[in-house]
């Protein structure tokens, strides 16, 4: 008997896999990029935000015109930026011992 919860890749919409297939090179080099100059660090870390912007609805007249979601939501490379950002936190505090308290 199988269960009703499990999902299996054949139920997956076929347009969600080629996309996956045509991301996984730039998420493998995001994952990839070494942390190692005190400037990159400082541009990453206020380059990507500390986190997920807020959704947002836009109103006209007091009528809702569109619905912004959190824009975490709609990167499909958020996980690699916020991994980058922490690399990037890292190298200044331990390499570095800067004070990143102003970039959290």
């Amino acid at each position: 008997m199988s269960s009703i919860t499990s999902i299996s890749p054949e139920v997956a919409p076929a347009h969600h896999n080629y996309l996956d297939k045509l991301l996984q090179p730039v998420r493998e080099y995001l994952d990839a990029v070494e942390v190692n100059n005190p400037k990159m660090a400082h541009w990453l870390c206020q380059l990507i935000p500390a986190q997920c912007p807020f959704e947002r609805d836009v109103k006209l007249f007091g009528h809702l015109l569109v619905h912004i979601p959190p824009m975490c939501k709609l990167n499909p490379l958020y996980d690699q930026f916020i991994g980058l950002r922490f690399r990037a936190l890292t190298f200044l505090a331990d390499v570095c011992g800067e004070d990143i308290t102003s970039y959290c």
